[in-house]
């Protein structure tokens, strides 16, 4: 085969929506026009195509949350620019546990949310100017977080949840997102700006000034020259890592969702994304838990399965499908084997959320014809903060290990990757989350103070 040569001043290696994140900000901030997405797969068709396509500005600890804020604040920008194209709603977040104030989690707002007035508000005793969820759009939505701890207004407002609900924490800065349109829309603004996808995979990296990248095509062998390279490569952030010869401190954890028509109307339209916080036993007969239990494989199944089952509407207003997931997984996967999809994974899913949404136990052990079962790999550093920015190797950069939140945070991903790459000035919190972090002893114990869990 006859070898082809070609060169660019920018390679992005990954084209989910990260890498074509990154390459939007290089286009649309700095004014880059000489970049390539290097892809094997069509853009957005590996890990994005299976996204949750929710966003949150919630997390216990200020810089993620700053990160966030950003992240959905570009979203809206872009959002507005393309008349809407992005379909943003916001009816919020809802954790929900059966602990009357956990104080626990509420220390975790007041940290995460920072010390601004009326940000974190507590509702008892029957406050009234709750504002109660519904799929408005982003921009008429209240942000902050409302606490509810008046089981009245529980009950009032979320009425298919089990009665025994005592706390709602409903974080409204969070809604749903067309992940796909976003990262649509950017690769429009690349190709338009003069960007390209390569669809080959990167063999090998010659390391200097430029790198050299040996990327197999379908018919034969490309050598693409690129002045600076990033890091884009999802479950393979290792394997370019390897090739650069440096190790990322990432692994992927395979997890799974599902998503069906809901003709029993078990989930309302207008309900917000809601997570069930409560670790919990899963109700099986007698003979069933021996089964299961007498098989190493499905075990676990008869355990205390952490919190984490979500549900939430999918699709329009009017539709009728709703999406289940819970990231319960811990044991990481080599994501260049056949995914480890679990057929046990749609009845575990449905019988865990219909704890909580009790209507949903209809489905167990009958789901419904041309329901979707399907996972994709979080791909995470221990203490499940992202890597963006400088890698060892002079001229490489890196913007991965987005465990379960690239699609909401991919827009500051690209921001700020961009930043980094055009040797411009990033923000002050940004430096946390690139490798930089590692050598903060103070930053890290507060991590692994908090933990690493995903919702």
């Amino acid at each position: 085969m006859a070898e082809a040569r070609d060169e660019v001043d920018i390679a992005v290696i990954g084209a989910g929506i990260i890498g074509i994140s990154v390459a939007y900000y290089l286009v649309k901030s700095h004014g880059v026009r000489s970049i390539a997405l290097v892809d094997s797969r069509d853009p957005m068709s590996l890990t994005s195509a299976q996204s949750g396509e929710n966003y949150r500005n919630w997390w216990p600890h200020p810089v993620m949350t700053t990160f966030t804020d950003h992240s959905i604040s570009l979203m809206e920008e872009i959002d507005r620019e393309s008349g809407g194209r992005l379909n943003m709603a916001r009816g919020g977040y809802a954790l929900v546990t059966r602990r009357f104030r956990p104080e626990d989690l509420i220390a975790d707002l007041q940290r995460g949310y920072g010390a601004t007035p009326g940000r974190v508000r507590i509702r008892e005793n029957g406050t009234s100017d709750y504002r109660p969820p519904r799929r408005a759009p982003w921009s008429e939505a209240p942000d902050g977080v409302d606490v509810l701890l008046d089981r009245d207004l529980i009950r009032a407002t979320f009425p298919a949840y089990a009665p025994d609900v005592a706390t709602v924490i409903h974080i409204r800065r969070a809604g749903s997102i067309s992940a796909q349109q976003l990262g649509q829309f950017m690769l429009e603004a690349i190709r338009a700006s003069g960007g390209r996808v390569v669809r080959g995979e990167v063999k090998a990296i010659a390391k200097g000034a430029p790198f050299e990248l040996e990327v197999a095509l379908e018919q034969g062998t490309k050598h693409l020259r690129a002045g600076r390279i990033v890091n884009a490569a999802g479950p393979f952030l290792r394997d370019v890592g390897a090739m650069l010869g440096e190790e990322v401190p990432v692994k992927c954890v395979y997890q799974q969702k599902i998503s069906f028509q809901d003709g029993e109307g078990a989930v309302p339209r207008d309900l917000p994304f809601s997570i069930d916080l409560d670790d919990q036993a899963l109700a099986w007969s007698d003979e069933d838990r021996e089964l299961l239990a007498g098989d190493p494989a499905t075990r676990h199944l008869t355990e205390t399965i952490k919190g984490g089952v979500h549900c939430r509407p999918d699709g329009p207003a009017d539709g009728t499908w709703i999406k289940l997931g819970w990231a319960y997984n811990e044991r990481a996967s080599d994501p260049h084997g056949e995914e480890p999809i679990d057929p046990q994974f749609p009845d575990t899913v449905i019988r865990g959320a219909s704890r909580l949404n009790p209507r949903l136990a209809a489905y167990i052990g009958r789901l419904p014809r041309g329901a979707h079962h399907y996972g994709g790999y979080y791909t995470m550093t221990e203490e499940n903060w992202p890597l963006i920015g400088r890698m060892k190797t002079e001229g490489a950069f890196i913007a991965g290990a987005l465990s379960g939140y690239g699609s909401m945070s991919a827009c500051a991903t690209g921001a700020i990757c961009a930043a980094w790459v055009a040797g411009s000035p990033i923000p002050k919190y940004a430096r946390s989350l690139s490798a930089d972090r590692y050598a903060d002893p103070a930053l890290m114990a507060q991590l692994a103070a908090i933990g690493n869990g995903s919702l």
